[in-house]
């Protein structure tokens, strides 16, 4: 149904590809946060003693990254000292700031800061320390760099900014933080999609309530015409049924029209029935969403069911 492994390429709509396929244009696993890696610490130490009397500044720069990289705090402070660059760049442009802030080092990040690390410098595909933090669910991380003054709003691939990073993670204390420290809680991102989408498809009540509450216009339309009660009800296989019906009940509650329309004329109703939602398509008729709707090409949504479960509920 979408993607959003950042770039999340095309804005997909509800029922067009399966919802996981929207993942965050970008977003990938999350690895816990690292460890120093002693022996791998005690090698590139080796290597620094080794070169370091005629040591060239790229090397330096190439160490610096291979420390942080590793988690060697005492390391990189050395290499710094002797005339590492924090502003350096790896091949994706990315600064030691940058893994520092995505492996969730605290300590380097607070090392790299205190040496004029750029806090707000982005890599190749637009990514700031604090969108890769957000992303990669480093809570530590987002604070000291919101602390420190980070862009709360300087968006990564495709627009997508770090709220709406945070939002597809599912992970409500970033939601908070950043919102706390000025994050535009409904901004849409390249594709048409903004926080309260991946929220709503991924079913993180939660952060759909905190995203209203913070102002988020519940009648919003976003990319085709579709509000997020209809991503809502093509929600992703990964949110479960009592997960997507919470979010459903509740942006309901909270003024969503049952019955609007998408720019095919689809209602959230046809999006549940198409999917195979038949829990959803249940919900939606109990809060009055009406059968007969037909879309622009003249289905209504017991024509779009995709099995006998929803075409039971959907039968006069």
């Amino acid at each position: 149904m979408w993607r959003y492994h950042l770039p999340i390429k095309r804005l997909a709509r509800p029922s067009a590809i399966p919802l996981l396929a929207f993942a965050l244009a970008g977003f990938s696993p999350v690895p816990p946060a690292q460890a120093a890696d002693a022996a791998a610490c005690r090698e590139l130490e080796r290597r620094h003693e080794l070169a370091k009397a005629d040591i060239a500044s790229l090397q330096l720069n190439s160490l610096l990254f291979a420390a942080v990289e590793k988690g060697c705090a005492p390391l990189a402070r050395a290499l710094l000292a002797a005339g590492a660059s924090p502003d350096a760049r790896d091949r994706l442009g990315n600064r030691p700031l940058a893994l520092a802030a995505r492996s969730g080092q605290l300590e380097l990040v607070d090392l790299l800061l205190e040496q004029g690390a750029p806090i707000d410098a982005r890599n190749l595909a637009g990514s700031s320390a604090l969108y890769l933090a957000a992303e990669n669910d480093r809570l530590g991380i987002v604070r000291r760099l919101l602390d420190r003054g980070a862009d709360a709003n300087l968006a990564g691939r495709t627009g997508v900014t770090p709220l709406s990073a945070a939002a597809f993670k599912g992970n409500d204390r970033i939601v908070e933080q950043l919102l706390a420290r000025g994050a535009a809680p409904d901004a849409m991102d390249a594709t048409g999609k903004a926080p309260i989408v991946y929220a709503a498809a991924l079913g993180f009540t939660p952060i759909v309530r905190r995203l209203l509450d913070a102002g988020v216009v519940a009648t919003a339309r976003y990319g085709n015409d579709l509000t997020s009660l209809m991503w809502a009800a093509g929600y992703a296989d990964s949110a479960g049924v009592a997960d997507a019906k919470e979010v459903v009940a509740l942006l309901i509650d909270r003024g969503v029209l049952v019955d609007a329309a998408d720019d095919r004329g689809r209602t959230a109703l046809m999006i549940a029935a198409e999917d195979g939602h038949a829990a959803i398509v249940e919900l939606l008729i109990a809060r009055g969403a009406d059968r007969t709707i037909k879309d622009k090409s003249g289905k209504v949504a017991l024509d779009l069911a995709a099995d006998e479960s929803v075409r039971e509920k959907l039968k006069p």
